[in-house]
C-alpha cells in the first residue's frame, strides 16, 4: 500500500480507525506486517521489559477461531445475538493481530504500566496501519475475555491476556467520521 501524504501532526489530528466488518482483501503480506509490527513495538516500555508480545491470525487460524467462539458461547449458555458477535470478528476478517498482554514479574515496574504499555502497542499498531494505507481497527470482544477461549484457541499462559485484536487490511469504502471529544470539556489547566 502507500503511505498517506500527510505529515504526522495531519495524520495525528484525522486519523480514523475503519470498522473490521467492512475490511477485505488484500491484507499486508508477512513482510510488510513485520514493518508494522516493528512500528508497533517502539511504543514506550518502561523498563524495557517487552510485557506483551503478537499473534498473527491468517485466514485458517480466524475460521478455527470462529469456531471455537461457536462451542465458548454454547457452554456459556450465550443466546443467539451474543454468540453471533463472539463469531463475527472471526468469520469476517482477513488478517488480525492479537496483542498479548505478557506481564512480566518486576519489582520497579507495577502491572498496571505494562498493562498500558500492551494497550499503547494495539493503538500504535493500528496507527501503523493507517499511515501506510491500510484499514485497521482494535477490537475485543468477549471471546478475548474467556479464559477458556485465550487459552486453547490463542495458547495464552494463565497470567497474560487479550490487550487488543487488531484487524488489517483493504478499506472497501471510507467510513464517515464520528462525533469526537469536547476538548474543552475534558482538560482542566493547572497552573500551581
Amino acid at each position: 500500500m502507500t503511505p498517506l501524504p500527510l505529515t504526522a501532526a495531519e495524520f495525528a489530528q484525522t486519523r480514523r480507525s475503519v470498522p473490521a466488518k467492512t475490511l477485505t482483501g488484500p491484507v499486508p503480506d508477512r513482510d510488510a506486517l513485520r514493518g508494522l509490527l516493528t512500528a508497533a513495538a517502539r511504543t514506550p516500555d518502561h523498563g524495557k521489559l517487552e510485557p506483551w508480545r503478537f499473534l498473527v491470525l491468517e485466514k485458517p487460524a480466524m475460521a478455527r477461531l470462529a469456531a471455537l467462539s461457536d462451542t465458548r458461547a454454547a457452554a456459556l449458555g450465550h443466546d443467539a445475538e451474543k454468540t453471533a458477535k463472539g463469531r463475527a470478528q472471526f468469520d469476517t476478517g482477513e488478517l488480525a493481530v492479537v496483542v498479548v498482554a505478557s506481564p512480566k514479574p518486576s519489582d520497579k515496574i507495577p502491572p498496571i504500566e505494562q498493562t498500558l504499555s500492551a494497550g499503547a502497542v494495539c493503538l500504535s499498531l493500528v496507527n501503523a496501519a493507517l499511515a501506510n494505507g491500510w484499514g485497521a481497527n482494535w477490537l475485543s470482544g468477549w471471546p478475548s475475555h474467556d479464559r477458556t477461549f485465550v487459552e486453547e484457541g490463542l495458547g495464552l499462559a494463565p497470567a497474560e491476556f487479550v490487550a487488543g485484536i487488531i484487524h488489517i487490511g483493504t478499506i472497501k469504502s471510507i467510513p464517515t467520521d464520528r462525533p469526537r471529544p469536547d476538548i474543552e470539556a475534558l482538560t482542566r489547566w493547572v497552573s500551581a
